[in-house]
Order: C-alpha cells, then structure tokens, then sequence
C-alpha cells in the first residue's frame, strides 16, 4: 500500500486487515482516536512502536514524555509540523 492508498482508507469505519501496530496508531490518530491509537502504540514494543508513541505524545502536547519515546526509538526528537511527521512515519512505515 502507498501513502494515497494509506490515505484512503481514512474514509472507512476500522483500518484494514494486516496493518501494522504503528500504522493503526497512525491510522486511529489520523482519524481523531486519540485514545485507541495510544492503544496501539502500547501494544508495541518495539522501535517502530516507540516512534508513533513519541509523535502521538507530541500531538498531545507532553512534549517531556514525548521525549522519552524518541529516545527509546533511538530518534531525535522532532520539531517540524506534527503533518510532516504523520507523513514521514507513515511513509516510513509503509515501506517496511
């Protein structure tokens, strides 16, 4: 799936089989489920899960636990728009 395809499937009730943790966290957050994406996020263990968990942080604001999460996910904490790091993730998800 590509980033329009990723995109697409905004526009539908659940998000599609087979998708990542981190892509349904973003696919939750995109959709306005703060909440159910900080679910999936915790679900996930791993540096992936730790990235979108750090976004979703930034999102809310808790820019000190956000901090945290890029540095579990080995990352430099970001400081463009929270849209271009939604994308970049994404993309960045997607291609695994």
């Amino acid at each position: 799936m590509d980033l329009t395809g990723f995109r697409s499937t905004l526009a539908t009730a659940t998000p599609p089989d087979g998708l990542s943790l981190p892509l349904q966290t973003l696919w939750w957050e995109a959709k306005g489920d703060w909440k159910q994406a900080h679910e999936c996020a915790q679900a996930d263990e791993g540096p992936d899960g730790a990235a979108v968990h750090a976004y979703l942080h930034r999102v809310e604001g808790d820019l000190s636990n956000a901090g945290y999460w890029y540095n579990r996910a080995g990352r430099t904490p970001r400081t463009d728009t929270l849209a271009a790091e939604w994308e970049a993730l994404a993309l960045e998800m997607l291609a695994r």
